[in-house]
């Protein structure tokens, strides 16, 4: 049988008020005596509860403007006390033995959303006392109970009404506070390392401890298959114009691969300011275009691979407008659209058809870094996100032909995709739009010539067009491949030791090169 406990004496410290008032009364009309700081006892008190200064019960006033309200040896006593042991300890120091507090306080990640508070106002928000009453009234969770949710009010009210808190529900209670105030602690140690990010980044100087604070946002319907469980978490603060900040709009739950691919298309499309779509299929674009309206660039990226397009995820950099609503209402299977806030007419449409998931995406070209992980087992890979700007100034131009402006344009239209399909990678681009896309293949060669299949099977004309690779040809036999169909320019990293070899191929078919020196290996 276990032990019966009861309350008599409660410090009430609350930043988060919801519930309280009809708590305290409860409590007061059990016999309970409260005893409070001064915002959370001004609003009982209006509510005409009796309750008890802690000032006054230590007899020294708060200071430093509230900075110092709880930090007294009395309280601590109290809190960490024993009746049965302590009481000749306490005999005439006026020190009354708490049995249960309640405390939460300001959620320092609220703090994090402004960019533009300065440290020294950060500062002042870090509590100092409510977490240090929390711990100590978890190490004594023997004899006295922690309350850190308003949501375990009712519970405990139920107890209280039969005066049998057991030891169990006070050690339930003392798991639930210090998870509380772990995760405070992770959110200021978070911000505190984000103040050093950037030197990080920069220097690539990384932490011998590496500390991270996600929240969960959602359950997912599946992971990558329907018999694994799974959910996302977000980091605080949230990164704008992520697919983590997105709000979905209307659709199905979404699952763990539509997370991915909505990630891939909204990182692709981010890359343009033109008018752009971009369709993923598993964690690959199918086909990228780029047009005078959102509405054509849809048509085009459509055309350019309507097979791999069917169930897939599309990202738009301008909101999707009636004619695209209309068109993927009538005779189009679309998992996930991504796109920016649409009006009332488009809303209406999509509505015809409640499980296409659809996702809103707002601040769109928010400027952002950061660093990137992999897990593996019993370990995480943490890598610079792969950001580089594009900087023709850089490039070299290796062939005997240079490039035509429009070969240009589409040279730099391809290399900002190349480093979203996974390697080896090889694509196909004419017109601002890709044609053929050879994706995650385990030798280049075999990425080239699925390359040329698709851009057959689908009877894109490739006569003209231009050829990215994600990184350099380690042999002529690419260029030979490309050669075939018609290709006229070739970007690519360079560096392999048959360089030369490479250019000689190339400068044979009149077909421009140029070197980036940059790879763009996606795994």
């Amino acid at each position: 049988m276990q032990k019966i406990y009861k309350i008599k004496n409660v410090l009430i410290s609350v930043y988060d008020k919801s519930n309280i008032i009809e708590f305290a009364k409860k409590l007061t009309q059990n016999d309970v005596s409260l005893f409070s700081t001064g915002g959370t006892s001004k609003k009982l008190r209006m509510s005409g509860i009796k309750v008890t200064e802690l000032s006054d019960l230590v007899n020294f006033p708060e200071i430093m403007n509230g900075r110092i309200k709880t930090l007294h040896p009395k309280i601590y006593a109290g809190i960490l006390g024993n009746s049965n042991i302590d009481s000749k300890l306490f005999y005439g120091q006026d020190i009354i033995f708490f049995d249960m507090v309640v405390v939460n306080f300001y959620p320092f990640q609220k703090m994090l959303t402004n960019k533009n508070f300065k440290i020294e106002k950060m500062l002042e928000y870090i509590d100092i006392g409510g977490p240090s009453i929390i711990r100590a009234a978890i190490k004594n969770y023997n004899n006295i109970v922690t309350i850190v949710h308003p949501s375990d009010y009712n519970t405990i009210l139920k107890y209280i009404d039969k005066s049998n808190i057991t030891l169990n529900t006070r050690l339930n209670l003392a798991i639930k506070a210090l998870t509380y105030i772990s995760n405070y602690d992770k959110v200021i140690l978070k911000y505190f390392k984000s103040l050093n990010e950037n030197n990080i980044i920069k220097n690539k100087n990384f932490p011998e401890l590496l500390h991270t604070y996600y929240v969960k946002k959602q359950q997912l319907i599946y992971g990558e298959n329907q018999h694994q469980k799974s959910c996302l978490y977000v980091r605080h603060p949230i990164l704008r114009g992520s697919i983590s900040s997105s709000f979905q709009a209307q659709g199905k739950t979404l699952s763990f691969n539509n997370i991915l691919d909505a990630d891939t298309a909204l990182e692709c499309v981010k890359e343009f300011k033109e008018p752009t779509c971009v369709i993923v299929k598993h964690g690959n674009p199918c086909s990228v275009s780029t047009e005078e309206s959102i509405f054509q660039a849809y048509q085009s990226a459509y055309e350019a691979d309507s097979i791999s397009a069917f169930g897939g995820v599309i990202a738009f950099n301008n909101p999707i407008d009636i004619n695209i609503a209309n068109m993927i209402i009538e005779n189009r299977f679309v998992e996930v659209i991504v796109t920016l806030p649409y009006d009332s007419s488009v809303e209406r449409v999509m509505n015809q058809k409640p499980n296409v998931k659809i996702l809103i995406i707002k601040n769109l070209y928010s400027k952002w870094r950061e660093l990137n992980f992999k897990y593996v087992s019993g370990g995480i890979l943490l890598q610079e996100s792969d950001r580089k700007t594009i900087n023709i100034n850089q490039w070299k131009l290796v062939s005997t032909k240079s490039p035509n402006k429009q070969e240009m344009i589409d040279i730099i239209f391809a290399w900002k995709i190349v480093k979203f399909v996974k390697s080896n990678a090889i694509i196909y681009v004419k017109n601002c739009k890709t044609i053929a896309i050879g994706a995650g293949q385990m030798s280049r060669i075999d990425a080239t010539i699925l390359a040329n299949i698709k851009a057959k099977n689908r009877n894109q004309d490739v006569n003209g067009a231009i050829l990215a690779s994600d990184a350099f040809l380690p042999f002529s036999d690419n260029v030979h491949e490309a050669a075939k169909l018609g290709i006229s320019c070739i970007i690519q990293p360079g560096g392999s030791i048959r360089d030369q070899e490479v250019i000689d191929t190339a400068n044979k078919y009149n077909i421009a090169m140029i070197f980036t020196t940059i790879r763009h290996f996606r795994h």
